[in-house]
């Protein structure tokens, strides 16, 4: 397969270690995920957004176990009453859910392992080491740290066990080079610099070979060969991003089409903590097989709390809805992609929140619609004004468009949204200069107040398509309010590339009042 047949733009998030319920740091990458994915839609892209849930492995297992039930049944509960239910609530436009345990998974899973074993990149040996169960790792030294004389996990600062087992092993030691160069003649394979950096400096130190199976329990994809051993939980998970489009199908069936259609993935978006696992190993398998690596592998930075990593076992797994049911699920969207620099590590503050929820989004944003349909109901029944054009408000959307799409699509959120809202503030800048209630008050104004009622307006037809991908609820609101539903038609249809042709709301339009797009937040006494 070439890259040139090739028509959607392929975006995956990890599949997410099902083993309790999602916390914000999950949510953070599914956000910023479906945010480039709807943003490329909005551009009239045809795109695909996969992400799903890893469900094998020894932590499973034993959770399983001191639940009293079967793994199955676990994995089950959790991924219908907790991890699909989140994404819905949080407005997840995802093309494709994915689950280890499906049959289209492990069916090509292990059709993909048999074929690596039969062009010899897989041969039988023993592993004696430490792994991490939580990790669900093979640990180097290098990743232990020393705690009251044990050593632990410096993700999860817990003890690690010393596996002793017989296991197949991939030679991924003979794509350290193939790696190398590949990741010199793309740089951006990936992103961030720092995390390139780490990539080189870890296939520069010497990599050993992975055991690739798991003999001391049963609980995952029986290894196609040696049915007494199972797919190490990694090994499995990693294939997910091409199983799910059709892996290893006849080229001419469904899933081949589907397949030859989107790979490789435009953008895999993944945590810093897992980069190695999607910038060496996941790489190197898809090398051995002769397909495609990613075009993009971006690692973002850690949400902190407190200074410390969002982590169940940490304590700081914040889960989302203590979050947007006091801020709401746009202001959760938004406020994670326009406080921290995607790529850095960055704090949670609810106190942050609050005063960019009432700055940003309450004063600027908001305040700003509710404005404008007002003055458009008091000094015009209701309806846009003729179409009227300031050289000023549009030559600023026309540089607003670009900047922000130059951002996004390189994964610049932070950019993106804040020339947005920059173009925001001067609107409102703009209606506090023209003051048109005072120009209200004298009828001999009247061509003025239309003018300056139309370009508000049709700055917020602009800032409702801009910001639709980030917020979309909030815009499709204050897109039917401004009566552009049925004078333009629907907002998604509307493309980046357009927006800043000025005078596309019509006159006549119908401007409805809708309820406060971001209200006061609530105090407790």
């Amino acid at each position: 397969m070439t890259s040139n047949k090739k028509k959607v733009f392929y975006l995956t998030t990890p599949i997410y270690y099902v083993n309790s319920a999602p916390h914000i740091g999950h949510a953070y990458t599914t956000v910023a995920g479906d945010v480039l994915t709807r943003w490329h839609r909005q551009r009239g892209e045809a795109v695909w957004y996969l992400t799903g849930t890893d469900e094998h492995g020894q932590k499973i297992m034993r959770s399983a176990a001191a639940a009293g039930v079967s793994p199955q049944t676990w994995v089950d509960q959790l991924v219908d009453t907790e991890w699909k239910p989140n994404w819905e609530a949080l407005n997840i436009a995802n093309d494709d859910f994915i689950r280890t345990t499906e049959k289209r998974h492990t069916e090509r899973v292990q059709r993909f392992l048999q074929g690596l074993k039969d062009s010899g990149h897989i041969y039988a040996g023993k592993y004696e080491g430490p792994y991490c169960v939580g990790c669900e790792e093979f640990k180097l030294a290098s990743d232990l740290i020393e705690r009251a004389g044990e050593k632990v996990c410096s993700i999860h600062d817990k003890p690690v066990e010393i596996v002793k087992e017989s296991n197949w092993f991939f030679k991924l030691s003979a794509f350290v080079e193939p790696l190398l160069e590949h990741y010199s003649k793309n740089p951006s394979a990936c992103e961030p610099e720092s995390a390139r950096n780490e990539v080189l400096s870890f296939l520069k130190s010497g990599v050993q070979d992975l055991s690739i199976s798991r003999s001391s329990f049963d609980w995952g994809i029986p290894v196609p060969w040696d049915t007494d051993q199972v797919v190490y939980v990694w090994f499995d998970a990693l294939l997910n991003y091409a199983t799910a489009v059709g892996l290893g199908d006849e080229p001419e069936s469904e899933g081949g089409r589907k397949f030859a259609e989107v790979w490789p993935p435009d953008v895999h978006l993944v945590g810093k903590e897992i980069l190695r696992f999607h910038a060496v190993i996941w790489p190197a398998m898809l090398m051995a097989a002769g397909l495609e690596a990613p075009k993009k592998v971006f690692a973002h930075g850690w949400l902190l709390v407190g200074g410390e990593k969002m982590s169940k076992s940490k304590l700081t797994g914040i889960v989302p809805s203590q979050i947007t049911d006091h801020f709401g699920v746009d202001a959760f969207r938004y406020y994670f992609l326009r406080a921290i620099p995607f790529g850095t590590d960055g704090s949670f503050s609810w106190e942050d929140m609050s005063a960019r929820y009432t700055s940003e989004l309450a004063n600027d944003f908001g305040n700003l619609a509710s404005r404008l349909t007002a003055m458009i109901e008091k000094y015009c029944d209701g309806i846009v004004p003729a179409v009227a054009h300031d050289d000023a408000l549009a030559a600023l959307l026309e540089s607003t468009v670009k900047t922000a799409d130059e951002a996004i699509t390189n994964l610049d959120f932070q950019g993106g949204i804040q020339s947005i809202m920059e173009f925001c503030k001067r609107v409102n800048g703009y209606v506090t200069e023209k003051e048109p209630w005072v120009l209200a008050k004298d009828p001999a104004n009247k061509v003025a107040l239309d003018a300056v009622l139309y370009n508000t307006a049709e700055s917020l037809r602009a800032l409702a398509v801009l910001l639709h991908s980030i917020m979309p609820a909030s815009s499709q609101i204050l897109w039917e309010s401004l009566g552009a539903q049925e004078s333009i038609g629907p907002i998604s249809a509307q493309r980046i590339g357009a927006i800043a042709e000025w005078g596309q709301l019509p006159q006549g339009s119908k401007v409805t009042k809708s309820a406060s797009l971001f209200p006061r937040l609530e105090t407790s006494a």
